[in-house]
């Protein structure tokens, strides 16, 4: 049987756990838990340092998909109460951008709900990616516009787009139990055209949607052999009004279970701390940075995430850095702590942060 100091040797070696390894850290008794944090620490450090980076979401355009993906509140036939609109305006893009920059995002993700973009929707995009370039050398460009058709992808890179995003989000065998109107097949394809453009493919996957050890194993080797660079890892957030709600299977120590797996999957490779952290994780989102070396700041597409200041607080107690080291100052004085926080006053823009 393979320990976890084991397992973690491996992974700095960059060899591919093997499958019951794999089941092994998601079967784990609570009473190892903290051993397993400690060994898949020692991978983070060796490929990571104590680095956290920060991303932001920025949703373009909300509501109305014509897809039926089950987790999803903006999904075909949602009754959740989401904000629906079409395109953000260019100075409403400036500013949610320049919100999460500001607060030391080193990684924009722009995101648009529906199948996937047309050619005028890529046309129009374009525009905003030379701006965030123009406006914030160095920050990162990460498109998630859903599935791609030829050409897409290498317009989007010619834009200035560093990376595109496109989750599996669980396992081939069980994909159509999630989504019906497009499949497995053609989420890795989208993956593969935006490799083939020269973006940097990132993907990743949701967890508790009802999946066994079986599938999570699977979707995190499917990923592997995707090759991407990096790897979200969304808790599922069961809104009402979609065939999910309710969906409660999580817990904090589970959450960290899967972390770590998708940790000795991907030992190089960024594992971001993403949807539906603050609600599962809770408590413990320490330990889940000594894991994962990136993470959302801020609000999600159609959910509040925790204050941004509280995440970099977070970040620092934990004897974490941030990349990049930008972002405001964090206050000497805690007692700015206990003021009120007015969020989105007036306007639904900036985001959380």
């Amino acid at each position: 049987m393979t320990t976890y100091p084991a397992l973690a040797e491996k992974a700095v070696r960059r060899q591919k756990p093997t499958r019951e390894e794999l089941l092994a850290v998601l079967a784990g008794p609570d009473d190892d838990l903290l051993d397993l944090v400690a060994a898949a620490f020692r991978v983070r450090l060796r490929y990571f340092g104590r680095r956290v980076k920060l991303n932001y979401l920025v949703n373009m355009k909300s509501g109305l998909c014509p897809e039926d993906c089950s987790y999803c509140s903006q999904r075909l036939g949602s009754r959740a109460g989401v904000v629906k609109y079409t395109w953000l305006k260019p100075d409403e893009t400036r500013a949610a951008v320049a919100a999460g920059v500001g607060a030391g995002a080193i990684r924009v993700c722009l995101v648009a709900s529906g199948r996937g973009p047309t050619d005028r929707d890529v046309a129009r995009l374009a525009p905003a990616i030379e701006g965030i370039k123009a406006e914030h050398p160095g920050v990162e460009v990460c498109a998630c516009l859903g599935l791609l058709s030829e050409g897409q992808a290498e317009r989007l890179r010619e834009a200035g787009a560093d990376a595109y995003n496109h989750n599996l989000n669980t396992s081939e065998e069980r994909y159509s139990d999630i989504c019906t109107t497009h499949g497995f097949a053609d989420r890795v394809d989208t993956v593969e055209k935006a490799k083939q453009a020269g973006l940097s493919p990132c993907s990743g996957l949701i967890a508790g949607m009802g999946e066994s050890d079986d599938d999570l194993v699977d979707a995190l080797l499917a990923l592997r052999e995707l090759g991407p660079d990096s790897v979200p890892v969304n808790f599922l957030m069961p809104f009402d009004g979609t065939p999910l709600e309710g969906t409660w299977e999580l817990t904090p120590q589970r959450c960290l279970r899967i972390l770590a797996a998708a940790r000795f999957v991907f030992p190089d490779v960024e594992v971001r701390l993403a949807g539906g952290r603050e609600i599962h994780l809770r408590s413990l989102q320490p330990l889940a940075l000594h894991i994962a070396n990136s993470v959302f700041l801020g609000d999600y597409l159609t959910s509040e995430g925790q204050a941004g200041r509280a995440d970099r607080e977070m970040i620092e107690d934990a004897g974490f850095a941030v990349q990049g080291a930008g972002g405001p100052a964090l206050p000497g004085d805690r007692s700015e702590l206990l003021k009120p926080r007015l969020r989105g006053a007036g306007t639904a823009l900036p985001p959380n942060v």
